[in-house]
């Protein structure tokens, strides 16, 4: 029987959370450890915390992805700085190269990479779908060449649930497949039915790994797939949602190449699907504007790795100017921070006349600096995000922030 606790607060928060045992065993492996507080919400917007062993994540949040177990050019203490609460690592890769089982013997991935936070690591699947040409998928699995020495490798429900039991992060992501942006409906389709059936495949793997017993150190989530076809992602929300009672939903294969209408579109529809007393991660989106719009739809967690890709290109966020290019000939003599509005270590202490110099001559430096920028600009908007929900006012201050970032015509 699973029993969904409702408690109120004198601060009107609702804090949900999972006692008992439930349908199947992955949702009593995770109730012990985990749980989610629905603290505030404003239209379809939500405030919440999710609590995991490793500590809380305040949502809306974004996670710097570390997907080699850092976050390019920056120690994990810094990261912590930034005010991150979770950091996400990449399955695929950490197989590869150091390899699980040494990751495994080396203390699990919180030791290995040093930190001490809640960790994500995804499923490895779009990294392994994205290799064109080099990779065969059928209903067993994947079977692909590595794109460091060309060596042959198969992801299998069951061997990527496996990878991320070694590697013990806090949340684990289902291997499910990622059709392309822009496929046909068939594709699509295809796709849903396979990533249901690798599902439930991932869900017993899952419960064997962990004994069904309680307590347990990982929760698993499902990916939602679908393309832009509003009634498969439906219909796969719900065939999702009926199988299991998992702790939390990930959004998938949208921010492919898809229209920005379509993955607002596709959002909306699944806002009204999903239970809303667990987090919904949306996978791969982290652009500021983008991170408000899906905020508005009802997405609590967030990851991408544009904010380093973008700063090792010398390109950073502005709150008023939107994306800008410092290797720009109009900084050269910038003595104005980087952004006025920004806490950051890099807006504190230089000016963009500096960091256009390093920019330019190529120094490292420059990569460092405007990653804790990039880094803590989304990390703040998630946690401005968070505050005007409790205060009821996000609505009129998303249109405004938006307006005022939209201004110059320089957002992605």
């Amino acid at each position: 029987m699973n029993i969904l606790l409702v408690e109120g607060t004198a601060d009107g928060r609702h804090n949900v959370a999972f006692r008992g045992r439930v349908r199947t065993p992955v949702g009593y492996i995770a109730a012990a450890m985990f749980q989610y507080n629905l603290e505030a919400t404003d239209g379809s917007a939500r405030a919440g915390t999710l609590t995991t062993p490793h500590g809380d994540v305040l949502t809306p949040a974004f996670m710097p992805v570390g997907t080699q177990a850092t976050v390019k050019s920056l120690a994990m203490e810094e990261v912590s700085a930034l005010g991150a609460h979770m950091v996400l690592a990449n399955t695929y890769h950490l197989y590869l190269r150091p390899g699980h089982q040494l990751v495994r013997e080396l203390g699990g991935l919180h030791a290995f990479m040093r930190w001490d936070g809640p960790l994500l690591t995804d499923s490895g699947g779009f990294q392994v779908f994205s290799l064109e040409g080099i990779r065969d998928i059928h209903d067993n699995g994947v079977v692909f060449q590595s794109h460091i020495d060309g060596s042959k490798h198969t992801f299998t429900p069951e061997s990527v649930m496996e990878i991320q039991h070694a590697l013990g992060a806090d949340v684990v992501m289902a291997f499910d497949e990622c059709p392309p942006g822009g496929c046909d409906r068939a594709t699509a389709d295809a796709a849903c039915e396979r990533t249901l059936a690798w599902l439930a495949r991932c869900r017993d793997r899952f419960s064997a790994l962990h004994d069904g017993s309680a307590p347990a150190t990982q929760a698993l989530f499902p990916v939602l797939q679908g393309n832009v076809f509003d009634d498969l992602r439906l219909e796969h929300a719900r065939r999702t949602r009926d199988l299991d009672d998992w702790v939390g939903y990930g959004i998938g294969g949208l921010s492919v190449g898809e229209a920005k209408e379509d993955m607002w579109r596709v959002l909306e529809g699944l806002d009204g699907e999903l239970p809303t007393d667990r987090p919904r991660y949306l996978m791969g989106v982290g652009y500021p504007d983008d991170l408000l719009e899906a905020i508005a739809r009802g997405c609590d967690m967030f990851d991408c790795v544009a904010p380093t890709r973008n700063a090792r290109h010398g390109t950073a966020w502005t709150s008023t100017e939107g994306q800008v290019n410092l290797k720009a000939a109009r900084f050269k003599r910038d003595t104005a921070a980087l952004d006025s509005a920004c806490d950051c270590y890099t807006c504190s202490r230089y000016d963009r006349a500096y960091l256009r110099h390093l920019v330019v001559a190529s120094e490292w430096l420059a990569m460092r600096l405007l990653s804790i920028h990039n880094l803590r600009f989304l990390v703040r908007l998630a946690e401005e995000a968070r505050r005007t929900i409790a205060e009821g006012t996000f609505e009129s201050w998303r249109v405004d922030w938006l307006e005022r970032y939209r201004k110059e015509g320089s957002s992605p």
